[in-house]
């Protein structure tokens, strides 16, 4: 913005120039030439406008058609598009007005600081009064007003009288704000809208967003992930995969200078060159071309056409070769990866997988996260490496393994996490699981269970099985909230049963005047006499009190009932202890301990069964003097 700023210095030269009439489509011109003539600045001068001619034609042959003048009427019916928007129909204004030297103590408007501007297209223009700027009211200030926004207007090469049906409420405003306040001080800038023509429709050229190309746009100062480079597209169904967006011709327009918008012709440059299967559904409207998924899974541009796989078979990641993979565990992405080679990993150094369905014929390399519904390892994990799934089978495991279902040939000092865990041969490391089963274990195992520890054949020592029903973080969160609420409830209810039996002592007392009292009230109220004031107070006192031994009865009621279910609660991860069992199907060897961790009394048992001994099952019970004791049980 800024075609016209009224804003400006006026020059300290006192040398005035006589009034001079000029007529001129270019009001600017004829002041710059003015303010040569006499050697002065054009910021001096001032104009008035005597007369503004409209002239019109439509100019469709090579040869100029003769302009013709329009009159007020006329004007009004520009305003309908089929004129305005005829790229033959053209207009002008001719301008009679009288120049002078502007004498700033007679302007009323010296301190009002406006500046009038426009959009790119010229069809929007607008007046922006800057912040300090002062007005006051005077008489005909509306009238004036409007004269300084047409002579900027004009200065700016804007048509005025054709495109001012927002001036009107513009100028009003500004009117009924100085006529109220008489003296006005703008505190911030403010722009009004005083001319608005027609704004062309720009024109939309052909483009093709790749929406499956997931790749985030880092800044300058983020670290970028160069091991992330997005190997594996994954999609869900349903998902905006491409779009094309088609060709438009543009609107044409016209702006507040009366000038013709002739829209460009759109640039067709990326039609699509490929085509797509039966995975992939096209939806068309008179805008674009969508291509969304049928299915989950991931992209994959076969030659020229793009389809939605579930099956993948590569060779082995790394960061050389496809940098991390995340598809996701429920894109329904299945991987396999194929290097067997021992020497080498299947999974490199550092890698990220991340997929529904893994098989990997090889090794887990260190510090590579494998994440997935179901992994199949046939090699085996670095002590660095991690494992997620819901269901997992590796042959050799060093590393951490956390999961639901859990299947493992040969441990070796590795991590397992899991609910139902099951190891062929462990050879030391600890394994966290509500039940696991160990058909060899060797020495330096430590094995902690919820429910179920059993061991077929046991040949090593400094070996240790763990009951301990809190094993689980959830639970062991679960007990602590159950205590910190149940010691709550109990604070709690001892105060109300204290405030019961106060209140019911208060009631127990009273009830005999209250009695007397409301047979008092109901004889005043059966004679017609007007009831004391005192006695009404005293009644509705006495009623209140017997409201709130209500209201917390019910409380005393609701708590005390949620105090047994808590306790109840709490019992129930002390009764799983009782059920829980160790059980070593073969000879226990020498040095192999047995502990059960109790909830309440919080305390832990141990035992250390005899070298040699044939006991086989074990778990806790209860002694007639109340303790608790490590015994071998039936099973």
């Amino acid at each position: 913005m800024g075609l016209f700023s009224s804003d400006k210095k006026v020059s300290s030269s006192k040398k005035k120039i006589r009034p001079t009439i000029v007529r001129t489509q270019n009001v600017a011109r004829e002041l710059i030439n003015i303010a040569n003539t006499y050697d002065t600045k054009v910021e001096t001068l001032d104009f008035n406008i005597l007369e503004v001619q409209t002239y019109t034609r439509i100019n469709k042959e090579k040869g100029e058609a003769d302009w013709e003048e329009s009159s007020e009427d006329e004007l009004h019916n520009l305003d309908g598009e089929i004129i305005l928007l005829n790229q033959f129909f053209q207009i002008k204004q001719m301008y009679e007005i009288e120049i002078f030297s502007r004498a700033l103590h007679e302007d009323p408007f010296k301190d009002f600081k406006v500046t009038i501007g426009a959009n790119a297209t010229k069809c929007k223009v607008y007046l922006s009064i800057k912040e300090g700027s002062r007005v006051s009211f005077f008489p005909n200030f509306e009238y004036q007003f409007l004269n300084l926004i047409n002579k900027a207007k004009i200065r700016a090469g804007i048509l005025i009288s054709i495109f001012d049906d927002v001036l009107e409420k513009a100028v009003s405003k500004v009117t009924s704000i100085v006529r109220v306040e008489e003296n006005v001080v703008y505190k911030k800038n403010e722009i009004l809208l005083v001319a608005q023509g027609l704004e062309p429709t720009p024109t939309t050229n052909d483009s093709l967003i790749i929406h499956f190309n997931k790749k985030s746009e880092t800044d300058e100062q983020d670290q970028v992930d160069y091991a992330s480079r997005g190997f594996i597209q994954s999609v869900i169904a349903d998902e905006l995969l491409i779009e094309y967006i088609k060709p438009k011709n543009g609107k044409a327009g016209r702006n507040c200078r009366g000038e013709f918008i002739k829209p460009q012709e759109p640039e067709i440059k990326n039609e699509p060159t490929f085509t797509t299967d039966d995975t992939i559904k096209e939806i068309e409207d008179e805008d674009s071309i969508k291509y969304k998924a049928k299915e989950n899974g991931y992209i994959a541009l076969d030659g020229t056409v793009y389809t939605i796989k579930a099956d993948m078979d590569i060779k082995e990641v790394s960061f050389k070769t496809t940098g991390n993979i995340s598809a996701g565990i429920d894109s329904e992405v299945n991987l396999s990866v194929k290097e067997k080679d021992v020497m080498k990993d299947a999974i490199g150094n550092g890698m990220k997988v991340e997929v529904s369905e893994i098989d990997i014929d090889g090794n887990v390399g260190s510090h590579a996260i494998v994440t997935a519904q179901r992994a199949n390892i046939e090699g085996q994990t670095h002590k660095t490496a991690v494992i997620n799934a819901k269901k997992i089978k590796i042959n050799t495991h060093r590393g951490t393994a956390n999961g639901k279902e859990i299947s493992i040939t040969r441990l070796e000092h590795g991590i397992v996490n899991g609910d139902t865990v099951e190891i062929s041969h462990a050879v030391g490391g600890e394994i966290r699981a509500k039940d696991i089963t160990i058909e060899v274990c060797d020495s330096y195992v430590k094995a902690t269970a919820s429910r179920f520890i059993e061991i077929v054949k046991l040949h090593g020592s400094e070996n240790v099985f763990t009951i301990d029903p809190l094993m689980q973080k959830t639970k062991k969160e679960a007990l602590e909230e159950n205590e910190e609420e149940i010691f709550e409830l109990e604070t709690s209810v001892k105060n109300l049963k204290v405030e019961i039996e106060k209140f019911k002592k208060v009631i127990k007392n009273d009830t005999a005047s209250f009695n007397e009292l409301k047979k008092k009230l109901v004889h005043y109220k059966k004679n017609g006499i007007k009831m004391p004031g005192a006695f009404v107070n005293k009644y509705k006192q006495f009623i209140k009190v017997q409201e709130h031994l209500d209201t917390i009865t019910k409380e005393y009621k609701v708590k005390s009932d949620k105090h047994t279910l808590l306790t109840t609660k709490t019992a129930s991860f002390q009764d799983n202890i009782f059920n829980a069992r160790i059980i070593n199907r073969d000879r226990w060897t020498d040095h192999n301990e047995i502990i059960f961790r109790l909830v309440e009394p919080q305390i832990e048992l141990s035992f250390t069964p005899l070298q040699g001994s044939l006991d086989k099952i074990f778990g806790i019970v209860e002694t007639e003097d109340g303790d608790y004791e490590i015994q071998a049980v039936k099973e």
